[in-house]
């Protein structure tokens, strides 16, 4: 959402944040949302298909990048983004800047999910780690993306030093950032593991939305910090994000934080400054919006499922006779799905086809990039190309699904 630089006066006392959580009488629903969506998670991170997990994610972080972005009105086709981890960007300027957004979006993910392994989600909480999101996102772009809407310099891993508003919100005041930042650490990494840790990400999120502490970058920043906050708390195992449903459902995610950033409706509406209902509301948004997410996923990594998705792709390609795949190549792609890597023998023998037969095909699957090899004479594992979306996981990424 676009900031405009002012020059009026805006927050400066960190009660004016409040409330930071719903109170004690309104958490009874939330955390049976909280409770069902860790559960799904838990269930879904030991999904029954883990020689897939690794590929499946990398398209995923595709996705995210897509997603987050196309909230922000600067997405690029899917394909584009493939191009772009591959160096091959377009000649037109604006579809080359989208992008060089996207690949960073994506870069910065990656980075990540790396740089919190082991660390507990309690050390996501920190205004460390947010500077730093920021700075890996921007510094992954070329000097002439850095630049902000209002034409104002990014200053990358920089908290804001003007006041500004964004929409009819205006965030406190810029040389009071540290106290409210300080207060949002305080109020989330403080909270019990569990149920009330997850509702503590949903407010969390709009409170930082809320604070919107950079010039610019501030929605990318708090859908990956979200992010990295689930997947800490070994929920995502790289096989999900809110990034797709919030996109999804864009306006009503823009009418949610909105909404959430009201002035308290009278004495009914909680104790803060703030709405109460409308943190709550949000709340139970962001959490369906998780949930949702978990479900299709689930749906999508049934086993018995995919075999069937999976065996369609391979009977529509033989059909066409063009890409040289053929049905034999079902039972063992469906076992290395299952069990991981194995050894290029081993999956000529599992076709049951001769030698040279057994070897042509092999080499299909590698060229179509259903198998993926380090080495050519290595062991062989599942890829999950772009152009097989459409088979092997209809209607995920429904931009990306191609004739």
């Amino acid at each position: 959402m676009n900031a405009k630089v002012i020059r009026t006066p805006a927050a400066t006392d960190i009660s004016q944040m409040e409330p930071m959580l719903p109170q004690a009488k309104e958490l009874e629903a939330l955390l049976s949302l909280a409770s069902e969506l860790r559960v799904k998670a838990i269930k879904l991170t030991a999904n029954p298909l883990p020689g897939l997990s690794k590929s499946l994610s990398i398209i995923l972080r595709a996705m995210n990048s897509y997603y987050t972005n196309k909230i922000e009105g600067q997405h690029t086709l899917p394909a584009d983004i493939e191009s772009a981890l591959n160096n091959q960007y377009s000649s037109n300027q604006d579809t080359a800047r989208k992008q060089r957004i996207a690949k960073a979006h994506l870069l910065t993910e990656a980075w990540g999910e790396g740089c919190i392994s082991g660390k507990s989600w309690r050390d996501i909480y920190s205004a460390d780690l947010i500077r730093d999101v920021h700075h890996q996102l921007y510094s992954h772009m070329d000097e002439a993306d850095r630049v902000a809407e209002n034409n104002e310099p990014v200053n990358e891993g920089h908290f804001r030093t003007q006041n500004v508003t964004v929409g009819i919100h205006m965030p406190p005041d810029a040389h009071h950032l540290p106290g409210f930042i300080q207060r949002w650490i305080q109020a989330y990494s403080s909270l019990p593991d569990g149920d009330m840790a997850l509702i503590g990400i949903a407010c969390a999120h709009h409170r930082l939305a809320w604070i919107h502490p950079f010039n610019d970058g501030n929605g990318r920043v708090t859908r990956l910090h979200s992010h990295l906050l689930l997947h800490a708390m070994g929920l995502t195992n790289g096989l999900w994000s809110p990034m797709r449903g919030l996109a999804r459902t864009h306006q009503h995610y823009y009418d949610q934080l909105h909404n959430a950033d009201n002035l308290r409706h009278g004495d009914y509406d909680g104790r803060g400054a703030l709405t109460e209902q409308g943190l709550i509301a949000w709340v139970r948004y962001f959490l369906g919006i998780c949930i949702d997410q978990v479900n299709f996923m689930e749906n999508m990594l049934n086993l018995a499922d995919f075999k069937g998705r999976l065996e369609t792709l391979l009977l529509v390609e033989e059909k066409k006779g063009v890409s040289g795949l053929k049905s034999e190549a079902l039972i063992p792609l469906h076992y290395i799905a299952i069990t991981g890597a194995i050894e290029r023998g081993e999956f000529k023998k599992m076709t049951g086809m001769a030698e040279r037969s057994a070897e042509r095909l092999l080499k299909a699957l590698l060229d179509y990039r259903l198998l993926l090899s380090d080495t050519p004479k290595g062991k062989v594992s599942m890829g999950v190309p772009l152009h097989s979306l459409q088979f092997l996981f209809p209607k995920l990424w429904p931009e990306a699904e191609t004739t």
